[in-house]
């Protein structure tokens, strides 16, 4: 059942595992909206509630047993208790059946712009995580609801959390231009003299 997650992740060396465990150890997160997920579903080995998002038709085949996924994920848990784990087939962009404020954690990556469209399902105090692969982190970066806490860089195949230094991420090479609209417009991340592997706000 889980041949495409090794496929996509596990053979890549790109499962997150530890990322997502310092997630839940060290942060408290016990649910995680993950829009543009593809079937990326390391979160739900460390984060009892898990909602997945994406219109991808492999996607969609892998989620479709949920019942016998939930089995898969339970053997790998890192927790006590059920696995709640949801799956939407749908554009993140649409509204999804979930309540507004609900979610610990949001993810993006690589999937678009995702921090303005699902901000609505975060809690507030609740948290980003974020690469800046379409330019998703610099948008967060730009909005005033939301503030950088941390940043994530990959070392000797771990990631490795920081808070330091905060103010020196974010700033473009080149300065003469809008920054929002550039990055809505091309969907990705501009240069900036200091970059990380993945970035962590909170909502206000």
């Amino acid at each position: 059942m889980l041949e495409l997650y090794h496929e996509w992740y596990t053979k890549r060396d790109y499962e997150q595992l530890d990322l997502f465990k310092t997630m839940a150890d060290s942060f408290q997160v016990q649910s995680v909206l993950y829009p543009g997920s593809y079937v990326h579903i390391s979160p739900s080995f460390f984060i009892p509630s898990a909602c997945y998002v994406d219109k991808d038709q492999k996607a969609n085949r892998f989620f479709k047993d949920i019942e016998g996924l939930t089995k898969e994920i339970q053997k790998r848990a890192a927790y006590q208790g059920p696995v709640c784990l949801k799956y939407y087939s749908q554009d993140y962009t649409k509204p999804i059946p979930e309540p507004e404020h609900s979610f610990d954690l949001l993810i993006s990556q690589y999937a678009g712009f995702i921090c303005q469209p699902c901000k609505r399902y975060l809690k507030h105090g609740g948290l980003l995580l974020v690469n800046n692969s379409h330019g998703d982190a610099g948008i967060a970066a730009l909005d005033e609801e939301y503030q950088l806490c941390g940043a994530f860089n990959r070392r000797d195949g771990r990631y490795v959390y920081s808070e330091r230094d905060l103010d020196s991420y974010f700033i473009p090479k080149k300065q003469n231009q809008d920054l929002r609209a550039h990055l809505l417009q091309t969907g990705k991340g501009v240069a900036y003299t200091k970059t990380a592997a993945l970035y962590l706000f909170q909502l206000l």
